[in-house]
């Protein structure tokens, strides 16, 4: 099948957006071959694994028109660049810490004329910076990292009442309970975790954090501290 196929079969998109998912697979495929963006080289397995699993965002979560949202470890710029051919009215930051993913990310924007700022920075360090720290109503990983580890790199960057959404595995409810201790230091509960079955039946969690208060000012700590001695 296609990516347009796939696409068609699974959502109701214009033309017009149906062709920037094309294109910015044929970007994807292309630059993939000069630098290691993605293991997922297939068109199926782009359009389910990368373009339907971000827009599922929009299921989970009230995200609405000029919606400021944060993407943390963005890596190729996922769920962040699908979000926005969906919807180009979002305010999108997307943050990674290797500037190569980054420079690929501003060259596509380019290419489907979208918009967005992209900042190479650690998030640790930018969650302290008053410009960017509980700024944004939506915070969203895809990282690999655990979730008490995530939860800290995250949750600064969101207002209070904003919500971190992480997208994460099956397995993602032990990951829930050793969070525990970082989710109440942090100020902020998981109001839900969201199943997503996928084409091909992949199953997906996406778990719903609310901010409930603002973040103590020790937080985000170090890189360091949090390998070291995570929350």
């Amino acid at each position: 099948m296609s990516i347009r196929s796939v696409l068609q079969d699974n959502l109701n998109l214009s033309d017009e957006k149906l062709m920037a998912f094309e294109k910015f697979a044929d970007f994807l495929k292309e630059k993939n071959k000069q630098m290691n963006l993605t293991a997922i080289t297939d068109d199926d397995e782009i359009a389910v694994k990368h373009f339907l699993d971000s827009l599922s965002l929009y299921n989970a979560l009230d995200i609405r028109d000029k919606s400021k949202i944060i993407d943390i470890g963005t890596g190729a710029g996922f769920p962040s660049v699908p979000l926005l051919i969906y919807n180009k009215t979002l305010k999108i930051t997307m943050v990674d810490s290797l500037g190569k993913r980054l420079r690929f990310i501003d060259e596509a924007l380019e290419k489907l004329d979208l918009t967005a700022e992209t900042i190479h920075a650690r998030a640790e360090d930018l969650g302290r910076d008053p410009e960017y720290r509980e700024k944004y109503d939506f915070a969203v990983s895809r990282a690999v990292a655990g979730l008490n580890v995530l939860v800290e790199l995250c949750v600064p960057f969101i207002k209070a009442g904003g919500i971190f959404a992480a997208m994460k595995g099956p397995e993602a409810e032990n990951e829930i309970s050793a969070a525990k201790s970082a989710l109440d230091l942090l100020g902020a509960e998981v109001t839900e975790t969201k199943s997503v079955v996928l084409p091909g039946d992949l199953t997906r969690k996406i778990i719903v954090i609310q901010k409930v208060r603002e973040t103590d000012e020790r937080f985000p700590r170090t890189s360091k501290n949090i390998l070291k001695r995570p929350l």
